[in-house]
């Protein structure tokens, strides 16, 4: 790994695409058997098929059980709003265009609210912990107007930063030596928005670019976008067509892979290490409650020293995708159809493997979060610098969006 400032192109990020997945017989009517010839195998999380070691084929297994009851096993889509490409390891949604006040373009998607019965009439995710945002900054204003166009108060963001990262020494190349942001909000700038004039809900509309025409940015219909203009995430976005494709980081929520949108953070180191924007507004955002009364996040674990080497099927954490480009593979607390906490505003916890744990050979990958509370109890995974586990502040935006099992 070299130690010199490395810039986050496309061709280096986590590329995840959907392979080695012909979990059921309804998988097969609905993805090309040419997808499942395709892999990066550091990153993916696809389960195998049940046919193996099996004495039948594939095809003489039945529907995935989650086809009939939701909360079951198998496959299912959690952001309904938009179609999932598993071979460019993507979503496609609406593009919605708002404005400020002094008439500059806001450009956004929305991925969550607090209005349930809206949720379900456009495919949202439903986040009633999302109420409890709204505390200084970390919820901006807009008003409906003519044309179901949304004027907002305050809030921008500057997409022209280049996102860029310097290593930290082999072999712990976490924490980075530098690192900058592809995009910076001001400091008002929040992706959370309360419709003032209409019942008041909070909506997740993360910005994906700002201050563009349309027939700009209708230049990248078909990819390739300038990542000046747009979010880092963002494969390509199409005003003429008012979609936006985004891409998608694979990870686990108890021991289910799930794939998941990163679009902000409160803070510029994991907003570089996530290709998000840096969001000052959800520096407000109350973190260390969990699932208490009147918490509005969720925890996310990232472990920091996981294994690491291409191809190895135990990788994970921040010095694996710092050096190898591959996910972090984070783990995510509760999603929909699994428990009843969601919010897409996940509470960073930071864990670190003991060098007693890497002696005894103890160091794997972890997918669920009782496993790995059960490890800190045990001592076997710190904080950072061998500090108390938990919450260190850092809120990353990262909506769910599909769940593999």
């Amino acid at each position: 790994m070299r130690s010199e400032s490395i810039h986050l192109t496309r061709e280096n990020k986590s590329c995840f695409i959907f392979s080695g997945f012909l979990f059921f017989i309804s998988f097969l009517l609905i993805f090309p058997f040419t997808v499942f010839a395709m892999q990066d195998e550091d990153s993916d999380v696809a389960p195998a098929p049940p046919s193996i070691g099996a004495d039948v084929p594939l095809t003489y297994f039945g529907p995935a059980p989650s086809d009939v009851q939701k909360e079951l096993i198998g496959p299912y889509q959690l952001l309904k709003s938009g179609k999932i490409d598993h071979e460019k390891n993507s979503i496609t949604l609406p593009l919605y265009k708002g404005q400020m006040k002094d008439g500059r373009n806001v450009w956004y998607i929305v991925t969550d609210t607090t209005d349930e019965s809206n949720a379900l009439a456009l495919g949202l995710n439903h986040s009633s912990k999302m109420v409890y945002t709204d505390i200084g900054n970390a919820v901006r204003n807009a008003r409906l107007e003519k044309g179901f166009k949304l004027i907002f108060d305050n809030g921008t963001v500057d997409f022209s930063s280049d996102r860029s990262l310097v290593p930290g020494k082999a072999p712990n190349y976490f924490p980075p030596k530098k690192f900058t942001p592809g995009s910076v909000g001001d400091k008002y700038y929040s992706p959370l928005v309360k419709i003032s004039n209409a019942g008041g809900h909070i909506y997740n509309a993360p910005m994906v670019a700002f201050g563009v025409s349309d027939s700009v940015l209708n230049r990248f219909c078909e990819g390739n976008p300038d990542y000046k203009l747009v979010h880092d995430k963002v494969k390509s976005i199409c005003p003429k067509k008012q979609i936006v494709e985004i891409e998608l980081t694979p990870g686990f929520s108890f021991s289910r892979p799930v794939l998941y949108l990163s679009t902000d953070a409160n803070n510029e180191l994991p907003a570089t290490l996530e290709g998000a924007t840096y969001a000052p507004g959800m520096k407000d955002i109350q973190t260390g409650g969990d699932d208490s009364l009147f918490s509005p996040v969720e925890r996310i674990f990232v472990m920091v020293n996981g294994p690491t080497g291409k191809g190895n099927p135990q990788r994970q954490g921040l010095n694996s995708a710092i050096s190898d480009g591959g996910s972090p593979l984070n783990v995510l607390g509760g999603i929909p159809t699994i428990a009843t906490d969601y919010s897409p505003l996940w509470d960073l916890n930071p864990g670190v493997w003991t060098n007693e744990a890497i002696k005894n050979g103890y160091r794997s990958r972890v997918t669920e979060e009782f496993d790995i509370l059960g490890k800190v109890e045990q001592g076997w995974i710190t904080g950072l610098e061998g500090g108390d586990f938990g919450s260190i502040g850092l809120v990353v935006n990262c909506p769910i969006v599909f769940r593999f099992l």
